[in-house]
């Protein structure tokens, strides 16, 4: 496969939900054996091909974005659906460092000042040497001098005060894209901004 190949395209289930991202490779494999079907834009509107015919109009493509086989030269696909999946996007919000800095918005629950995520440590509300559990309940972010200052106690120990009670919070879509020039901006449609990484462990 060409240089091209290094793209990555979107997958959406069989309700045009966004579900992941996978590879070329995959997506075309994916599409040879039936399972899926390339949606493509065009002036608005989303119409899908099956691999024999994107290869067809493939064929009058002129752009840098093929694959190239012995046989065959076909467009690279922006978007695929799948025509046997129905999975819906997890309801649960993974728990992560990223998702905890936007649940808490950079800021320090405990003096209220925001930060660049980097100055931001993660806090165990009640610490896990006091039996304090990793959890959305029991976790906030805090700075430096803050996390200093409460060290080894819990916030009325240290006579410190939440600016807010920690909570799980609501779903959001799973996947996160940061949109640039190399993105397709067909993916608008179907994907909505989040974090997604791995989770935090839990205890």
């Amino acid at each position: 496969m060409s240089a091209a190949a290094d793209n990555r395209v979107l997958v959406l289930n069989r309700l045009w939900q966004a579900v992941n991202i996978c590879t070329v490779e995959r997506a075309m494999g994916l599409l040879y054996t039936g399972h899926a079907q390339v949606v493509y834009e065009d002036e608005g509107n989303f119409n899908t091909f099956s691999f024999r015919e994107w290869c067809d109009i493939s064929s009058a493509h002129d752009g840098d974005d093929v694959v190239r086989t012995i046989s065959i030269r076909i467009r690279i696909p922006r978007i695929i659906v799948l025509l046997f999946f129905d999975r819906l996007p997890s309801k649960e919000v993974k728990f992560t460092r990223n998702n905890l800095f936007e649940r808490d918005k950079n800021t320090c629950q405990y003096c209220g000042k925001k930060f660049e995520r980097k100055d931001l440590n993660i806090d165990h509300v009640v610490p896990r040497q006091r039996g304090g559990r990793t959890t959305w309940m029991n976790v906030v972010c805090s700075c430096v001098p803050c996390n200093r200052r409460k060290a080894n106690r819990t916030p009325e120990e240290a006579n410190m005060h939440l600016i807010r009670v920690p909570r799980k919070p609501r779903w959001r879509p799973f996947v996160e894209i940061k949109f640039s020039q190399t993105v397709d901006h067909s993916w608008r449609h179907f994907v909505d901004l989040a974090y997604w990484n791995v989770e935090l462990g839990q205890d």
